[in-house]
């Protein structure tokens, strides 16, 4: 299995390393009301842009995602308790069958 992910895994890694070799122009990154200034590679920056999206995505996911989880998690405890009253009216049937034959004592 490792050698599947890997399989996978480095031809998306070789690309990376591609764009990232391919994009060494240095960009000039200024916050607006401030005079601070940084430069960075033209490739580190759009890496850095897309993980930041990437993960505001998958964060937006996971929010949206919370009410279906919060439901199957209900319904999976509904489904065990439903469960044992199954298994213990089985039981209940069971235990009556089992002395039919028998009189009963009053």
């Amino acid at each position: 299995m490792r050698y599947l992910r890997w399989l996978i895994a480095a031809p998306f890694l070789l690309l990376l390393v591609l764009f990232a070799l391919s994009n060494t122009t240095t960009l000039k990154l200024g916050m607006w009301p401030t005079d601070y200034t940084i430069e960075w590679p033209a490739s580190a920056v759009i890496l850095v842009a897309m993980a930041i999206a990437f993960m505001a995505g998958a964060l937006l996911m996971w929010i949206s995602e919370l009410g279906q989880r919060r439901r199957a998690r209900r319904a999976e405890q509904a489904l065990k308790l439903l469960e044992e009253q199954v298994k213990g009216l089985q039981a209940n049937l069971a235990a009556p069958s089992s002395t039919a034959g028998e009189p009963r004592s009053t």
